[in-house]
């Protein structure tokens, strides 16, 4: 199945889609004021270590400390006995890290100290030495035959370790050697900078994201790339020259008069993946929901009732959905765990089918993904990596209306809680009258519904009340004023 890649670059922000059959099925925005993080190189100062939580707080000169666990400290991991933290790790300490996951919502960035470093065919693991197979690469013989000719290509006392990727399965031996050349150079510029580099301060900057698009997702799907920024454009025929020459025929320099997310209706496509609501081509619907531990997934059957029977809709709905929850997935940068609740279904041959499209819809997913089958409650279980921030967290804020709940008081609720400071205010101060600013629907409301509930009120403090719309107050927000 052939894959155009769409690339819009402005001085702000570069935004990547991946487009199969016309629709839109990745979406990946880097921001110049807040790049990702996740492969670059910082030396570090443990500030703090727990051992009750084998664990550590790294300053790399972010925000806020990232977190470095056991399992992730080359030291601790080398040996046939693991050493606790405190044995290997202490306050004040210096030390080179990789960060390998972004900093999520309240959560720092995570560290690693075994070092990768990526390639368009292999990742480079120069503190190890042995040579894994990418897992999607299920094929145990093929696994095998390759194995065998990376270790033909390497020098006879070669260092460090490898992950052959998926790509170089039609990778040439001169690709391959070019690939591992590269690496290297990476590694000896990382050795030589970290050297004299000062703590809490970065040593090795990962690609850009077009560049990083061109290493990791070109493949021999890939027709075309179009990128609307002429500069970009020669950045990646440079790299694509030396480090992806199957990328270069592949590359084009967009010059139509629309802009190129418009002329391709991606725009329209991130408006959707914002929504909460997420309606299919038959009339069904998804609804998401997202926290900062889960994602839950609803499917509704709408106005879909083409099936023969109430048991035919329900199953059919479930089958689509399912396609489309996989892809939402990939738009929206979902991560962690899935909470899927499909229309309950009564035949378990119906469950099954669901489940296995479920799964071959989300197999081809650049993250790692797993399903769990469906539970005692009906729900399907569902964890998939997270190393960015989703979507809706990198485009959007919680609403100040609503204080990021998704709804709002009802003007009725609002009024009723301005009668309850009014008579806290009537207690606690001696005022000559009491002035409401609230916004022009809860005002209105104490002047038409609950007018004679606010005189009773004023009766009973035994001052006047006055209101006064404030424009710029929400529905939730009020003031009380002591004249």
């Amino acid at each position: 199945m052939s894959e155009e890649i769409l690339i819009n670059v402005t001085p702000q922000e570069t935004r990547v889609a991946i487009i199969e059959q016309g629709i839109a099925q990745e979406l990946h925005v880097e921001r110049s004021s807040s790049l990702g993080l996740v492969g670059n190189v910082y030396r570090g100062r443990v500030c703090r270590v727990l051992p009750g939580m084998q664990s550590a707080f790294v300053e790399i000169g972010l925000q806020r400390a990232a977190f470095l666990h056991v399992a992730d400290i080359l030291e601790c991991t080398r040996t046939d006995q693991e050493k606790p933290i405190q044995d290997v790790l202490h306050e004040g300490q210096s030390l080179i890290v990789q960060v390998i996951k972004e900093p999520i919502g309240t959560k720092g960035a995570r560290l690693t100290t075994q070092i990768s470093i990526a390639g368009r065919f292999l990742v480079y693991l120069p503190q190890q030495q042995h040579i894994g197979v990418s897992q999607r690469i299920e094929d145990e013989a093929e696994r095998e035959l390759l194995r065998e000719r990376l270790t033909k290509l390497l020098p006879v006392n070669w260092q460090g370790g490898y992950i052959i990727r998926t790509m170089s399965e039609t990778a040439s031996d001169d690709e391959l050697l070019a690939d591992i050349e590269y690496l290297h150079k990476v590694w000896s510029n990382i050795q030589t900078a970290s050297h004299g580099a000062a703590e809490r301060s970065l040593v090795f900057q990962d690609l850009s994201l077009p560049m990083r698009v061109l290493r990791d997702v070109v493949n021999t799907h890939t027709s075309r790339i179009l990128v609307d920024s002429s500069e970009t454009h020669q950045k990646l025929v440079d790299f694509a020259e030396h480090y992806a020459l199957g990328a270069l025929s592949c590359l084009e320099r967009y010059q139509g008069g629309r802009p190129l997310f418009d002329m391709y209706n991606i725009e329209t496509e991130i408006e959707r993946a914002l929504s909460r609501k997420v309606e299919m081509k038959s009339g069904g619907y998804l609804i998401f929901d997202q926290t900062e531990a889960l994602t839950t997934v609803d499917v509704n059957t709408g106005s879909f009732v083409n099936g023969r029977s109430l048991s035919d809709t329900i199953f059919k709905t479930n089958l689509e959905a399912s396609q489309c929850i996989a892809r939402q997935l990939r738009l929206r940068n979902l991560g962690g765990i899935i909470i899927v609740d499909f229309i309950d279904m009564d035949e378990p041959e119906q469950r099954q089918a669901v489940l296995e499209e479920l799964q071959k819809a989300v197999a081809r997913d650049r993250a790692r993904i797993s399903v769990s089958g469906f539970s005692a409650l009906g729900l399907v279980e569902m964890t998939r990596k997270r190393t960015r921030e989703s979507l809706a967290h990198l485009l959007c804020e919680p609403c100040p209306a609503c204080r990021g709940r998704g709804e709002l008081k009802t003007a009725q609720t609002v009024c009723y809680e301005i009668f309850r400071e009014l008579l806290r205010h009537a207690r606690q101060f001696s005022a000559r009258e009491f002035r409401v600013l609230a916004s022009a629907k809860v005002i209105g409301m104490l002047m038409d519904e609950e007018s004679q509930s606010l005189a009773n009120l004023s009766d009973f403090i035994g001052k006047p009340v006055s209101l006064q719309v404030e424009p710029q107050h929400s529905q939730e927000d009020f003031d009380i004023v002591l004249l």
